[in-house]
């Protein structure tokens, strides 16, 4: 009997053995295509920029949690409680304070209510070229049903236009949950 799972042992060894140094060699390649999506997505967000060097922030915005500095603006990575969990997003925003882009990375939203700012280009581009003390329900209108997630995108954009033109802004993510 000791004989017969000697072969189904070492098959298993040998197979782990194989996947784990796979796993290994292939974790450099996966940090560069994370590295260039992250440089496609930033180059989007902020036009006419080729190269980004991230900063050290140290201010005391919690929903700032990344900063990219660029040669005509920044982009910049934030987090906030929305209604059901974290929102991330990735914000350029011009030297001049102008948002020139917006993006939803994650969120864990209502599916079908909040989770709509992830691909609802209408309620983002609302933001677009404004600078900043964007409110809802004062000239951006929020996802129907998905108030609070709208207020927690409004307050993302917010802290990076803040970043950048260097106001000073609330920290509460939204005036419910947050």
């Amino acid at each position: 009997m000791k004989k017969g799972m000697l072969m189904p042992v070492c098959t298993i060894a040998i197979s782990a053995a194989v996947l784990f140094a796979l796993s290994f060699g292939l974790k450099a390649t996966a940090q560069k295509n994370l590295e260039e999506k992250r440089l496609w997505l930033m180059k989007t967000l902020l036009p006419e920029s080729e190269s980004f060097s991230e900063e050290e922030y140290t201010g005391e915005d919690t929903n700032i949690q990344g900063v990219y500095k660029a040669l005509n603006g920044y982009v910049i990575e934030t987090e906030v409680y929305g209604y059901a969990g974290n929102i991330q997003m990735f914000i350029g925003v011009s030297n001049e304070g102008t948002v020139t882009g917006v993006v939803v990375n994650d969120m864990a939203e209502t599916y079908g209510l909040g989770a709509k700012a992830l691909r609802d280009h209408k309620f983002l581009a609302q933001f677009l070229n404004g600078q900043g003390d964007f409110v809802i329900g004062e000239g951006i209108d929020a996802i129907t049903g998905a108030t609070v997630t709208s207020k927690a995108v409004a307050k993302s954009i917010n802290s990076a236009v803040a970043f950048v033109t260097g106001a000073d802004v609330e920290t509460e993510a939204t005036s419910w949950g947050g």
